[in-house]
């Protein structure tokens, strides 16, 4: 599983002219998944996400989690995160997964980023032409791996 991570100050997804979910200060998810990811890599992701020290403290040094912060967590599906670009100028997408793997491990991972949250998350809506609004504060923007943990 692959992430985008996005300390933002305000972060939205608009569905069809609607807005579908909106948060203020916190983390903007992106996630990718692949056909190889399994429970070990949604409670490998959501703890690390949600205890990650990206946040500043009194003395404006990152060392707050979203957790600590009482921040809020937008998690939006993005299968291009998957993407190969190995070979030629068009992205390769064979290592994203078919909704019919890919649905039920996303819904298992907002349900493990709200047990490790203590709150309810908001999401985009998976397979959906969402259009994603943020302001990255910072700008602060990490990326993981689950299949790579470094």
């Amino acid at each position: 599983m692959r992430a985008v991570i996005q300390r933002v100050s305000q972060a939205s997804v608009t569905i069809d002219d609607e807005i579908r979910s909106a948060i203020q200060s916190g983390l903007l998810v992106l996630v990718g998944i692949e056909d190889a990811d399994d429970e070990k890599d949604i409670e490998w992701l959501s703890g690390k996400i949600v205890n990650m020290r990206i946040f500043d403290d009194e003395n404006k040094v990152p060392n707050i989690s979203v957790l600590d912060s009482g921040g809020d967590l937008l998690l939006v599906s993005q299968f291009t995160l998957q993407a190969s670009t190995k070979k030629g100028n068009r992205p390769s997408y064979i290592r994203a997964s078919k909704p019919e793997h890919a649905i039920p491990i996303y819904e298992r991972l907002i349900g493990q980023f709200e047990k490790d949250l203590g709150k309810r998350i908001f999401t985009g809506v998976f397979g959906a032409d969402m259009k994603v609004s943020l302001l990255n504060d910072g700008p602060v923007t990490i990326i993981i791996d689950s299949k790579n943990k470094e």
